[in-house]
């Protein structure tokens, strides 16, 4: 960085041997103007510049008070330019070390011919035109699969329409998806419930086997009963005393029966049933505003990235713009119509536009990808805006017809009654608990035996062994079953306690959920009220700026306005553009928020979703709506000789 000392040498030099310009000595009490503010940049710069390593910073030596009886001293002219040369001297100082400290450019600092930077090839690549429109994708990705290294790699650029981005978006949306599975089990769970009013029916079938060696001692012989010859000395049925008997008797079992079960009397049935009933209602309400969320997010994504694209292709043409003037300029520094700082000031000017427009790149990638992401399209897809911004009417309802329109048949308020009237019914299925129940059982039954004996071995009752016996048999019956809880330590009392507690919270979260969406439906309200008034005044201001860019450039180039205007009209102008472009986009965000409240959605999963964001009939005046305007294009002059603006 060059010294400011040598700097104000060569211009002394110069100031020496040719006059001074007109344009200089405009300029001349513009500088003068400007020391104190040197002076004070100075010392911020020394308040802010900590020193590098080795080095300190000078510090400037306090000034004594003056002594209170001596008047204050005049000081020389001489003084004065000494203490400014000074000042100066320890400025440069200060911007050398902060230049110390600042990373090293990748090559000398050219001003005699304009360049425009360099972007990163990941930035372009994010960045690349669409290939054209998009066909639906039939499938997302696997939900528990991760992208591999090939699919993660730039693959193509493709332009979507907003409805083509909201039926991809109700088709493979994650959350939706996880809403519509939590509508199925409701179902399954109310269908479950259902179930309680019909009696249980139950096939009940066994077979088994089962073997033993057992051994018999007669302590007392039976002759002594007195049965006659049969048990007497030599009959068939005697047994002396102290006769044994050992043998291994194996047993074949079958059995197969019916059972019927009917709750004849319960009083916690039908509570379940309408609790499993409201918790559906609830999933389904849930799913609805899900929906609404849905649309939402993928209309602010769609409209950011439509934002993004005009405001890559505004900065693009400022870029574009600064070039040209850029090159005009050093044109005429080279003639020595214009100072060295006009130049300077132009580089400074075209260096932050190329900043804003390397930002400008990012974001557009940045929403792009978040897009891609709430549609769930797979990893190697990138979704681009191939809608132009369309302006959206004026919003047809008053603000007191929106909110009673809104309240009705709101899906998040309805979800919020189903989850109470859900806690209201099992806090009845708890209590009935305490209630006596009534059960009716019907079973029947049939079984079949066979006892096999073998390894039989004694001194007696061999006879009466018989190897093998089969028998078979049934039983029936019937009963009536009385159940009555009559004590449990108030254990029930209590949940039916806490169930009372959590419905009456669920009366407040109904209030609170009423309050935000009327906060949430004013604030969308105001904001497009002032989003159409605020684009009016856009409109006017991109005009006027136009005009005052082209009258501030002919008046540059003829040497009647000098580059500080020109620099000051074109930025005016830019931001004129920017503000009707958010103006503009803002008009459909709030309209896309208004819509939010009471665009109609289906309840059920199976029913087609509408992708067009239309105000339903049954709420619409019967006037025609106002048409939306042409697309917005930006509107930054080139210079004559230039690239033509996109």
């Amino acid at each position: 960085m060059a010294s400011f000392r040598s700097t104000v040498d060569r211009s002394r030099q110069r100031q020496a041997v040719q006059p001074l310009p007109d344009r200089w000595t405009r300029g001349w009490p513009v500088l003068v103007g400007a020391i104190p503010w040197l002076l004070i940049g100075s010392s911020l710069l020394g308040c802010l510049a900590p020193p590098s390593r080795g080095q300190s910073l000078p510090s400037p030596p306090l000034p004594s008070p003056p002594r209170p009886s001596a008047p204050l001293a005049t000081p020389s002219p001489g003084a004065g330019i000494g203490q400014l040369e000074r000042s100066w001297f320890r400025l440069d100082q200060e911007l050398r070390l902060l230049d110390q400290m600042l990373p090293s450019s990748a090559g000398p600092l050219r001003l005699d011919t304009p360049e425009a930077a360099s972007l990163t090839p990941n930035l372009l690549r994010a960045n690349r035109p669409a290939a054209g429109d998009a066909p639906l994708p039939t499938a997302a990705s696997a939900a528990l699969a991760l992208p591999s290294a090939s699919d993660l790699k730039p693959g193509s650029v493709q332009g979507l329409s907003l409805p083509q981005a909201l039926a991809i978006a109700y088709t493979q949306s994650p959350g939706l998806q996880a809403q519509r599975l939590e509508v199925a089990r409701f179902l399954a769970e109310l269908q479950a419930a259902l179930g309680s009013y019909w009696p249980r029916l139950l096939a009940v079938a066994g077979l088994g086997y089962d073997q033993a060696g057992n051994s018999y001692t007669a302590a007392v012989g039976n002759p002594v009963l007195g049965f006659g010859g049969a048990f007497a000395p030599g009959g068939a049925f005697y047994v002396p005393t102290g006769a044994d008997l050992s043998l291994v008797q194996g047993v074949r079992s079958s059995a197969a029966g019916m059972e019927l079960r009917y709750a004849l009397v319960d009083f916690a049935r039908t509570p379940a049933v309408q609790a499993a009933r409201a918790r559906l209602q609830q999933a389904r309400s849930s799913y609805a505003n899900a929906l609404r969320l849905l649309q939402l997010s993928v209309s602010e994504a769609y409209y950011n990235l439509q934002r993004n694209d005009q405001l890559v292709r505004i900065r693009d043409a400022d870029v574009r713009n600064d070039l040209v003037i850029l090159s005009d300029v050093l044109a005429l520094k080279q003639t020595g119509l214009v100072p060295r700082l006009d130049l300077l000031r132009r580089e400074a000017i075209e260096a932050e536009s190329q900043e804003l427009l390397t930002q400008s790149l990012a974001d557009r990638a940045v929403a792009r990808r978040r897009l891609a992401t709430l549609l769930n399209l797979p990893a190697n897809l990138t979704p681009s805006a191939s809608d132009p911004i369309n302006l959206q009417p004026a919003w047809p309802l008053d603000l007191e017809a929106s909110l009673l329109a809104a309240y009705q048949g709101n899906p998040e308020l309805e979800a919020v009654l189903a989850a109470r009237e859900a806690l209201a019914r099992q806090k009845d299925q708890v209590a009935a608990q305490l209630l006596p129940q009534l059960s009716f059982l019907a079973r029947a039954s049939g079984l079949a035996n066979q006892i096999n004996q073998w390894s039989v071995a004694g001194e007696c009752c061999g006879t009466t062994a018989i190897p093998s016996v089969y028998t078979s048999g049934y039983d029936w019956s019937l009963a009536l079953t009385f159940r009555w809880l009559l004590f449990d330590a108030g254990s029930t009392a209590a949940e039916v306690r806490a169930l009372a507690s959590q419905e009456a919270a669920q009366a407040q979260r109904y209030a609170a959920q009423r309050n935000d969406i009327r906060l949430r439906l004013e604030q969308a309200f105001f904001n497009h009220e002032a989003s159409l008034a605020k684009l009016a005044s856009a409109r006017r201001g991109v005009a006027a700026s136009l005009e005052g860019f082209r009258d501030a450039r002919l008046r540059y180039q003829t040497g009647l306005s000098d580059e500080t205007t020109l620099s000051l009209t074109q930025d005016r102008l830019v931001q004129s553009l920017v503000r009707r472009l958010n103006a503009t986009v803002d008009v459909n965000i709030t309209y896309a928020q208004l819509l939010r409240e009471l665009l109609p959605v289906p309840r059920d999963p199976g029913a087609p979703v509408p992708v067009t964001l239309e105000l339903p009939q049954a709420l619409a005046p019967a006037s025609p709506l106002a048409p939306g305007t042409a697309p917005l294009a930006p509107i930054i002059p080139a210079a004559q000789g230039g690239p033509a603006t996109p």
